[in-house]
């Protein structure tokens, strides 16, 4: 009971000092004259490109990781952003969050790409359902833990079958939660700690994948005319992502070394007495509880469901991309609508999966009927968060942050080359950790990076500081609660969201500065000797990583 006033107590001053700050900057906002009419065109607001421009996502993700609830915090941080662009006038701050045509809420969920999304979502939920209703889920969960039986293998298991599903993010955070989650629960694995090992090997995975929806973001944010061919240049960076390496190779130590550290020790230490949440919160209800009276199915209930679904979302997202017209796998993948090929592969999916349990005779049209409703119902968490993410990024947009970052990397890099590395890593995650996009922050950064290494003698510099780009941006994206990846990985996982992201920071932040160090090391070699000299950093930082581990693990034993 104390600990729950606590909490309450601290959560209640999270929300004074918030609405103390906005007052405060109503105060400051005020004594500027605002125009009674205002001309869109030529509108711009007094926070503009300035550092209050980052103030709304600062505002929503602080007071999420001290109130512990995000949907009121993620509103307050929107409602923060429109009140800026709004330059207090309440009229135009009502417009602005609600229907603005670059970031207001309404023209968020009516954008095509983030409804496949949804749409998506809501069908991974029905597939969910219909496998726990015919029990394919229990089933596969009690053969996994018959083959799998310790909490290391399953943590292995679970890390091989996110690095297999390296074509999307998206569908690798809610496919691998879907499949391990039966077996994790078995092993008294947490949900924080599924959720971990989900997020940890979706967009670290993606981004250095040859054939994945990330590789073709990553090529297409190349600026044209610049001479460089884009997918050769993403080759080369994989051996300089550091933070994607750093992360891999951390939860395999931790999976193998029996240790955590942070509030994930807790989660785990809970977890073993039986406890797989720590915490009351319990978005999806009772689905992530394993249903007594479930009939007993059979593995194939839940593994050929699962492939179709593979199969289908990478023939989708090729199909979009024009294979089927005469392009190549690799420039299908490069030129592919991820969105638009997940819905359908999804549905496809569904489809199958329908008459393969109806010719089974597993499952009724009315069950089937049934399983709809659940599905959208066990996704509604997910969907409230990311709607109100991508609003909240909108609002950040229309502040021009990415102005105000584009502008401080430029002078940044006016006299510090071989620290430039370093630098676009630091704030390409703060960037993406504030904004909650891995590719907003590419289609900032690449162009800048580009022109700043134009010369081709500088190429290795180039090639390090992309990957510098690269890493930053998944390491942001890694941290941030306002991130789809991070709020695809709860959701895959089954997990309160910012349990997740509590208990993933320590890891997160552990895996950036050792990166940033890294990049410290490959600048210095890059810029002094060549490409070959700098490929030195990658194991350096891999050792730094390992010894960090020990003396970690080390310091939690005693």
């Amino acid at each position: 009971m104390n600990k729950q006033n606590q909490t309450s107590t601290g959560a209640k001053k999270a929300v004074f000092a918030v609405i103390a700050v906005l007052l405060l900057i109503a105060l400051i906002v005020l004594q500027v004259k605002t125009k009674a009419e205002i001309d869109p065109e030529s509108y711009i607001p007094v926070a503009y490109s300035s550092p209050l421009s980052l103030l709304p996502p600062v505002v929503a993700i602080v007071l999420a990781l001290i109130s512990k609830e995000v949907y009121s915090s993620l509103f307050i941080g929107i409602l923060t952003g429109a009140f800026l662009y709004a330059n207090g006038n309440p009229e135009l701050l009502l417009n602005s969050m609600l229907f603005n045509e670059d970031g207001g809420m309404i023209f968020k969920l009516s954008d095509s790409w983030n409804v496949g999304i949804l749409v998506f979502l809501v069908m991974l939920g029905i597939m969910v359902a219909l496998m726990n209703k015919v029990g394919g889920s229990a089933a596969f969960g009690k053969w996994a833990s018959e083959h799998i039986k310790t909490r290391v293998g399953t943590q292995l298991a679970t890390i091989a079958l996110g690095v297999l599903i390296f074509v999307d993010d998206y569908f690798n955070c809610l496919t691998v939660g879907s499949v391990m989650r039966p077996v994790t629960d078995r092993r008294n694995i947490s949900r924080a700690k599924l959720a971990y090992l989900i997020d940890a090997t979706a967009a670290p995975v993606c981004i250095i994948a040859p054939v994945s929806s990330w590789a073709a973001a990553v090529t297409s944010s190349v600026p044209d005319g610049s001479n460089i061919n884009g997918f050769a240049m993403f080759l080369n960076t994989i051996p300089f992502n550091l933070y994607a390496l750093t992360t891999i190779l951390m939860m395999i130590m931790l999976a193998v070394l029996k240790f955590d550290f942070g509030p994930m020790k807790l989660h785990e230490s809970n977890a073993l007495k039986g406890d797989l949440f720590t915490t009351d919160a319990r978005p999806f209800g009772n689905d992530d509880i394993e249903d007594p009276n479930a009939r007993n199915g059979k593995v194939l209930d839940l593994v050929f469901p699962v492939i179709v679904l593979i199969l289908f979302s990478i023939l989708g997202m090729i199909y979009t991309g024009g294979f089927f017209s005469g392009e190549t796998f690799i420039d299908a993948f490069a030129n592919a609508d991820a969105s638009m090929g997940l819905v359908i592969g999804g549905l496809i999916s569904l489809i199958v999966t329908f008459f393969f349990y109806m010719m089974r005779g597993v499952l009724s049209f009315k069950e089937f009927a049934e399983c709809i409703p659940e599905g959208f119902k066990a996704m509604v968490a997910p969907i409230l968060i990311l709607a109100m993410a991508w609003t909240l990024s909108g609002m950040t947009g229309l502040l021009g942050a990415d102005v105000f970052v584009h502008d401080a990397v430029e002078h940044a890099a006016a006299g510090l080359n071989m620290f430039l590395p370093a630098i676009i890593f630091i704030v390409a995650a703060f960037l993406a950790f504030s904004t909650g996009t891995s590719w907003g922050t590419f289609g900032i950064l690449i162009p800048i990076v580009c022109s700043v290494f134009s010369n081709p003698d500088m190429y290795s510099m180039l090639v390090i500081s992309i990957a510098a780009c690269l890493s930053g941006a998944v390491c942001g994206d890694h941290c941030s609660p306002i991130s789809d990846t991070t709020i695809m990985a709860s959701a895959g996982a089954h997990s309160d969201h910012v349990n997740h992201v509590s208990t993933q920071l320590p890891y997160a932040l552990t895996a950036a500065v050792i990166s940033a160090i890294g990049y410290i090391i490959a600048g210095v070699l890059g810029y002094t000797t060549n490409n070959a000299m700098a490929m030195i950093a990658t194991p350096i930082t891999l050792v730094i990583l390992i010894v960090t581990l020990l003396v970690i693990k080390k310091t939690e034993s005693k």
